[in-house]
């Protein structure tokens, strides 16, 4: 099988979907690899690193017009929907329930689409959205202390505060791998931290990792009311897979945290559950909405591209490594990527996706 990946084109996306140990992985295995020039530039990795692990460098229209498999890492952006074609694999992130214009791209094309955000074990885990979720979960808690200081929006507060000026308070929504990787970082660097979840079994756990240094509450209007009210951060992580977020945190419940405060919304990919929330770009990352900084970069952990190109590249490679060796036919073979398959033949085979966006589906059988 002929295996590609582009350069992103997403804004101030420098990820890439191929490594060159992927790439010397896939050729050792007898597959031919394509990759764009300079895709690999913004993880580390030059032209001749991929060139020495066996593949070949390429222009974007060649490696999409001649690779079976490409590989990316964020979902095609309106200036590759041309390019998507039938017989076309596309493996990457696609968070389709908040992506109406790419859904029917996708569909239109006749391509078949795998979302790395929906692979999913046998007991429910979800290994390729794992290592994203780890790293926007830390970054959260780094981006709302950059935000809080002045000059700029915030209110001018500490995370860890000092003898005689109290910690910032910091509101988590949710208690999957996102919220509680932006615990642990809260927590290090000395903030008040508030853990609301819909689960008691994610809130003990919580708990039980940092007992006494946080707060865990279940997920009830009333909760939300009383914890954001004056509350200097909050950072929505909460997670449906393949649906879109649900709506939690109202605009009434934002304009109560006060002047200055920050949201980070690491869950807008999926459409977000702050009412005010929206996604935004690394170039232009927040807003104010009711006195408050929204920070809604949809793809944060392209921010540390060196580090989450190797993480993610490590999680995704043997998924790769399986739809090189069986093509499509891997899709009905291996039930973690049937999970991961959200459209194929013209039609959308992921049912939370269809429910999201109105439309219906058809399961891959």
């Amino acid at each position: 099988m002929i295996v590609g990946t582009v350069r992103e084109l997403k804004t101030a996306e420098f990820r890439v979907g191929l490594t060159p140990e992927g790439a010397d992985t896939l050729a050792r295995s007898g597959h031919q690899v394509l990759v764009e020039s300079s895709a690999g530039a913004g993880s580390g990795f030059d032209d001749e690193a991929y060139r020495r692990a066996g593949a070949e460098i390429a222009a974007a229209a060649d490696v999409w017009r001649r690779s079976d498999l490409v590989v990316k890492v964020k979902e095609p952006q309106p200036e590759e929907f041309d390019r998507l074609r039938p017989g076309l694999i596309l493996f990457t992130y696609l968070h389709l329930a908040a992506l109406p214009e790419a859904t029917r791209a996708l569909i239109d094309s006749g391509a078949t689409a795998v979302a790395f955000e929906t692979v999913e074990l046998p007991d429910g885990s979800l290994p390729l959205l794992v290592p994203m979720s780890q790293i926007a979960g830390r970054l959260a808690p780094e981006f709302a202390a950059q935000w809080l200081r002045r000059p700029g929006p915030g209110r001018g507060k500490l995370l860890s505060g000092l003898p005689g000026a109290e910690p910032a308070h910091v509101v988590i929504l949710g208690a999957g791998t996102v919220s509680t990787n932006a615990c642990a970082v809260a927590i290090a660097l000395g903030a008040r931290v508030t853990v609301i979840s819909r689960g008691l079994d994610g809130l003990r756990r919580v708990e039980e990792r940092w007992p006494g240094r946080t707060a865990v509450l279940t997920s009830t209007p009333y909760n939300i009311d009383r914890a954001l009210e004056g509350a200097d951060v909050l950072v929505s992580g909460v997670l449906v897979t393949g649906a879109r977020a649900p709506r939690l945190v109202s605009r009434a419940q934002i304009r109560t945290m006060g002047e200055g405060a920050v949201v980070v919304a690491v869950d807008i990919d999926q459409g977000g559950s702050v009412e005010t929330a929206r996604a935004t770009t690394h170039d232009d990352p927040v807003y104010m909405e009711e006195g408050v900084v929204h920070y809604g970069v949809a793809n944060m952990p392209g921010s540390v591209p060196y580090t989450s190109t190797r993480a993610l590249a490590a999680a995704t490679l043997p998924y790769v490594r399986r739809l090189a060796d069986g093509g499509a036919a891997a899709l009905r073979q291996d039930a973690a990527l049937r999970a991961g398959t959200n459209v194929i033949d013209g039609k959308l085979t992921n049912a939370a996706v269809a429910e999201a966006l109105g439309m219906s589906a058809t399961p891959l059988t």
